[in-house]
């Protein structure tokens, strides 16, 4: 585990929150005790993990919570007194924080903050799988392209096109999304200059 950002306007719930993590194996706890500090933070520091406890003297705690769920992968906890639990809840659960009641037992706290960095893990992991996906879906619209540019300036069947950009990939040791690449360069500028 990583960095964590605590933000509590409380010196005993910063110690508290503090001895409880540092059972974990988190990097550095840096404290913070209002949204305006916590703000400035974030931009200074990347952090895996922001506990947020309600309320914070310059603001509640939702829209800085809300802030952070924007502008961080971070997972966000926000803990919150137990009669204003479901408007919180209502407020930020889209953006994916999570609420907490206040008071919180120790073990339900630390079983909490395992929950969602093991759910945070989950998605950067899927976020990770889609960058890939969406570089592979890339790559076959350009080489597709190349193949339409080779089928028409040198009248390649789709397989004799296909095969022609493997072997230049291959020969060249660069990946067929620059071999295609270089084919479209050199066609358009071809059919350029032909205008």
């Amino acid at each position: 585990m990583d960095n964590v950002l605590i933000v509590s306007n409380t010196s005993a719930t910063l110690g508290i929150v503090s001895d409880l993590l540092k059972s974990q194996t988190f990097a550095r706890i840096v404290a913070t005790q209002n949204g305006s500090e916590s703000r400035r933070a974030l931009i200074n520091d990347d952090f895996e993990l922001v506990i947020i406890d309600t309320p914070l003297p310059d603001e509640y705690g939702d829209d800085f919570a809300l802030h952070a769920a924007e502008s961080t992968s971070a997972g966000i906890i926000l803990i919150t007194k137990t009669e204003t639990l479901y408007d919180m809840n209502e407020a930020v659960e889209d953006a994916g924080v999570f609420v907490l009641p206040k008071p919180i037992s120790p073990d339900f706290f630390l079983q909490a903050v395992k929950l969602l960095y093991a759910s945070r893990k989950r998605v950067l992991k899927l976020q990770d799988e889609n960058k890939t996906l969406q570089n592979k879906l890339q790559e076959i619209r350009i080489v597709d392209r190349a193949k339409c540019v080779l089928i028409q300036y040198l009248n390649m069947t789709e397989m004799q096109a296909h095969r022609y950009i493997e072997k230049q990939a291959m020969d060249l040791r660069q990946s067929r999304a620059i071999t295609a690449e270089n084919i479209l360069k050199t066609y358009d500028n071809n059919a350029g200059s032909a205008w």
